[in-house]
């Protein structure tokens, strides 16, 4: 039986960028031959809609709900990933309850005030989780929307020093990710000449992610 690895994408704070990470995260393991499942927890659905319009076409990523995973858990085997895309405001016992079936967090932070406090509350809950002080769980930071090499960038890290988590990659705020989306594509299901660039920053988050 395949044990399954459950990446949750989480930030309480809206339009930070989840579903951004959580569909691509789907499509990038998905183009790797791996088994993937996506569950979307957000009540607009979003990844789902993404799902929808994605079809058969390319590397498969199911819903979590699929006939074919229902058949999968009933013979007693599971997919090997799967990925969360959490709604806004995750707390509580809903937290409590996505992380209880969580091997990895994935947070996705812009560089803007409101959004960096935000996030500062939150990844303070999470480090106070037991699982993650004994690393049993692992968390990590992606900066989105935001160029490396500005002063925004520079920003983020150095507020994000404080809780001594790795901030993995910066995603690049860029048209391919919304054009791709469209079509319920990933952008690993792009051609190379057009998103070369942005597949190279994901690298560094997919090693993380496999490691």
């Amino acid at each position: 039986m395949t044990t399954m690895k459950t990446v949750l994408v989480a930030n309480p704070k809206g339009g930070s960028g989840k579903t951004t990470l959580a569909t691509n995260l789907s499509g990038a393991l998905a183009a790797r031959g791996e088994s993937v499942a996506l569950w979307d927890l957000d009540r607009q659905k979003s990844s789902l809609q993404w799902l929808s319009v994605r079809g058969d076409r390319h590397p498969r990523v199911e819903r979590l709900d699929d006939k074919d995973a229902v058949k999968d858990r009933e013979k007693g085997e599971s997919r090997r990933w799967l990925v969360v895309d959490s709604p806004a405001g995750l707390h509580g016992k809903n937290l409590a309850h996505a992380l209880r079936i969580t091997h990895k967090v994935v947070v996705p932070v812009q560089p803007s005030l409101f959004d960096m406090a935000a996030t500062g509350d939150f990844l303070g809950l999470l480090l106070g989780e037991k699982a993650v002080a004994k690393h049993e769980m692992a968390v990590a930071i992606v900066g989105m929307r935001v160029d490396p090499r500005t002063r925004a960038a520079a920003t983020l890290e150095a507020f994000l020093q404080q809780f001594e988590l790795p901030v993995v990659t910066f995603l690049k705020d860029t048209q391919v990710y919304a054009n791709a989306a469209f079509n319920g594509l990933s952008i690993f299901d792009l051609p190379q000449y057009i998103a070369s660039r942005e597949v190279a920053q994901w690298e560094p988050l997919l090693e993380w992610v496999l490691s």
